[in-house]
């Protein structure tokens, strides 16, 4: 019972997780009219981690230099490549096709997950539901017309972004297993993010120009970022990877391209079509399907398929 109860807890954080990321797509391109995709990362993640050190002021302590090179790792890849690249994607493509595109990162966490950890396996039903969700995904990406609407250069760097992600997600579940404080954790690996990003702002015409947070929805936008897509989310969804492990996790990105696609058609005005319905069902059905986890067999320990 006690399992069960964490569990749920797992699959609530991983939800509330990704109900507020598929709609930061919508706040980054608001604010990439008036600021730069370093800046807007740079300012949310000082934010982040500010907040982050006001709830736990303590500093983790780790055992081992390999232990802080996996904290190290995990910012590099979890906060400065990964938010980078998908910042910069948005200026050269649609929100909705960004949001599309980074959902493939369930599949591409489970295949590293299963070669670099050994409690995670890939199963019959997460490959169907993967291959069932990608084709939700494409019919999102059609958006009801035979010709897909891309950017070599944005959709590109779409790609590129969730093999990041899921390399980052591998870290934290290892990250989580050496039992440190979730807040602290995500506090140490926001410093390393902005750590690396120091050597980029000189290079991409980054400006401290706080005036242009005068202006109201630049400034909420901003706020929305930083405490609740970066402070709040990151540690509900590092939370979430301790308790499900990063494969059974990263499933619920399945459901960021139907977030996104309804948000930017709400608050950006992009087209919806009847692709939206379809696709939303068939991602949906992915994805739960992509969750469900092999039975055991009491007394033998052999997993059975549900």
């Amino acid at each position: 019972m006690k399992n069960e109860h964490t569990a749920a807890t797992g699959h609530m954080l991983a939800f509330l997780t990704i109900m507020i990321w598929g709609t930061t797509f919508i706040s980054t391109k608001i604010l990439l009219t008036d600021f730069t995709p370093l800046e807007i990362l740079f300012f949310r993640f000082i934010l982040g981690y500010l907040v982050l050190s006001l709830l736990h002021p303590h500093r983790i302590r780790t055992k081992s230099i390999k232990e802080e090179v996996l904290f190290i790792a995990a910012g590099l890849c979890g906060v400065t490549l990964y938010f980078l690249i998908e910042n910069i994607a948005l200026v050269y493509t649609l929100a909705s096709n960004v949001g599309v595109i980074v959902s493939i990162a369930p599949f591409l966490t489970a295949v590293l997950a299963h070669f670099l950890l050994h409690e995670e396996r890939l199963t019959p039903s997460f490959i169907t539901g993967f291959l069932i969700a990608l084709s939700g995904i494409v019919c999102l990406l059609l958006n009801g017309s035979f010709r897909v609407e891309l950017n070599p250069l944005g959709d590109l760097l779409a790609l590129v972004a969730p093999v990041v992600w899921a390399i980052y997600s591998v870290l934290m579940r290892k990250i989580s297993a050496l039992q440190h404080n979730t807040i602290g954790v995500t506090r140490r690996v926001f410093f390393y993010g902005l750590l690396g990003m120091l050597p980029a702002l000189p290079l991409m015409d980054f400006q401290f120009r706080l005036d242009r947070l005068y202006d109201a929805a630049s400034l909420m936008n901003l706020l929305y970022l930083g405490l609740g897509a970066s402070a709040l989310c990151f540690v509900t969804w590092n939370r979430a990877v301790g308790i499900l492990g990063a494969v059974r996790t990263s499933v619920y990105i399945y459901l960021v391209p139907v977030i996104t696609v309804a948000a930017a058609a709400l608050f950006l005005h992009e087209q919806l079509t009847w692709a939206i319905l379809i696709g939303t069902l068939l991602t949906l059905c992915g994805s739960y399907i992509s969750e469900r986890k092999p039975k055991t067999t009491p007394g033998k320990g052999i997993a059975v398929q549900e």
